[in-house]
């Protein structure tokens, strides 16, 4: 196993809960705030300060509105963070098939 290639991987997308949104918007064109927050067993500051990382690094929309007159905060991936995400996932894909066996 290179090292270097563990070293390459985006800090940004690796953190355990960024990882976690990143994977969870994968899957969805676009979260709530609360439901990120409910899924994650997240209190609203540790949710709000990983989606300000994502969103300063281009990875993450965020979207304010109005439903039945209550705020509603929506997230959804950027397609840079739809393209960080893959590259991430394809890099940890490589490193667990050099590290097996046969």
């Amino acid at each position: 196993m290179n090292p270097a290639e563990i070293l390459q991987l985006d800090r940004v997308v690796h953190e355990r809960v960024r990882l976690a949104i990143m994977s969870m918007l994968a899957a969805s064109p676009d979260l709530s705030f609360t439901e990120l927050r409910d899924a994650l067993g997240l209190t609203d500051g540790n949710l709000l300060s990983h989606v300000r990382t994502l969103q300063e690094a281009g990875y993450l929309a965020v979207t304010k509105s109005y439903q039945e007159a209550r705020p509603l905060t929506t997230l959804a991936l950027t397609r840079a963070g739809r393209d960080a995400f893959a590259a991430h996932i394809e890099r940890l894909a490589a490193i667990v098939r050099r590290a097996m066996p046969g």
